[in-house]
């Protein structure tokens, strides 16, 4: 009965490292998404459809009933899952995943779903930049250098081709919450730039899930309340 962790952008499995030695477990599977960190298989087109299809097959590899945990864009990916093929999730704890039809994306998304826009953003985006970006909300700066010093090339042509297939992510997606019946947990900065906090109530209330919100934080709730997270997640899964 593993706990798989799956990260969001820009991130890779790293993000969850200071969490994941806080718990008090041993069966802990941290993924890394294709292009994220690591190669990009062949014929893989980093779309939302085809990163779901890698999750679900990398979970039908891992021993089940998985204990799922997800930030971002990795939460939006579990929820997927979890609608799809419900019977591999004992429990689900996610957040900063704007799964709602009525969310409208971030700047920074906006722009990168724009052709040669988002290729132009990208093309200015240093580490030094990234890692200044990070820290201005809320990430710590050890981290935020972390995050940086790996969104290499690979990385930002995966991210675009992401956001471009995800425009209209929300309503394709968000029925597919009701199918979700694991127990849940819904974790949210309170002062999230990108997802304001009210979406992290409404998906809460849609897959019948607890739902906290940390004051002070913003969206990385994982690096920014390790402590409390691991509580919460512990007592989801007693």
């Amino acid at each position: 009965m593993p706990a798989v962790f799956v990260h969001g952008v820009p991130d890779t499995h790293r993000v969850w490292n200071a969490l994941t030695r806080r718990l008090r477990r041993d069966d802990i599977v941290a993924l890394s998404l294709p292009g994220f960190g690591c190669e990009i298989p062949t014929g893989f087109d980093c779309g939302k459809e085809a990163y779901c299809d890698w999750l679900l097959r990398e979970l039908d590899n891992i021993d089940r009933p998985i204990d799922l945990v997800a930030h971002d864009w990795g939460a939006l990916l579990a929820l997927r899952v979890a609608s799809l093929e419900p019977t591999l999730i004992r429990t689900v704890a996610v957040g900063g995943a704007p799964l709602d039809a009525e969310y409208e994306w971030h700047k920074a998304a906006k722009l990168w779903q724009t052709p040669a826009i988002g290729e132009q953003v990208m093309e200015r985006l240093t580490p030094e930049t990234l890692a200044s970006a990070l820290v201005a909300v809320g990430v710590p700066t050890a981290d935020a250098t972390e995050t940086a010093r790996h969104v290499d090339a690979t990385m930002k042509r995966s991210i675009l081709a992401l956001y471009r297939s995800a425009v209209h992510v929300g309503a394709e997606w968000e029925p597919g919450l009701a199918r979700i019946k694991s127990p849940g947990l819904v974790l949210w900065g309170a002062d999230d730039p990108y997802v304001a906090r009210i979406f992290g109530g409404r998906l809460a209330s849609r897959i019948g899930a607890r739902f906290v919100s940390f004051p002070d934080c913003s969206h990385w709730w994982q690096l920014q309340r390790v402590g409390e997270v691991a509580a919460e997640l512990e007592a989801l899964w007693s």
